[in-house]
């Protein structure tokens, strides 16, 4: 039996950019994508903390440093410049590699610099 489970998110980036006329996409500042594991071209989830959208598309290399967050194509019209978004990606995993199974989480601040990293969401109290 496998199970899906988070693999990766970063936890309330930045739109940098909405691109209607890109081929389509995310691009997410690369120095990002290495930290969170994310393979270029890999298929994400985005959800919209402003609008609550819910969308998928895949991960775009983005400069290195830029703390680009750019939604591109039709997907565009989901997130707009300035909206904090969670970007997650998630993997199947057998029995046995859940036995080590950890997710790499990425807490951004305001400009997507990295605030802290985790391998574990906090247990939600009543």
């Amino acid at each position: 039996m496998q199970s899906i489970m988070l693999k990766a998110k970063l936890h309330q980036a930045r739109v940098t950019h909405a691109v209607l006329e890109y081929e389509g996409s995310c691009a997410i500042d690369g120095n990002l994508l290495d930290m969170a594991g994310i393979r270029e071209y890999e298929q994400i989830q985005i959800y919209n903390i402003e609008g609550g959208q819910r969308f998928t598309t895949y991960a775009i290399r983005g400069e290195e440093g830029s703390g680009i967050i750019s939604v591109n194509g039709a997907a565009a019209h989901q997130a707009k410049v300035g909206d904090r978004v969670i970007i997650c990606a998630y993997a199947n995993y057998t029995e046995a590699e859940l036995a080590t199974f950890k997710p790499a989480l990425i807490y951004l601040a305001a400009g997507n610099e990295v605030t802290h990293t985790s391998n574990a969401i906090p247990v939600q109290v009543a």
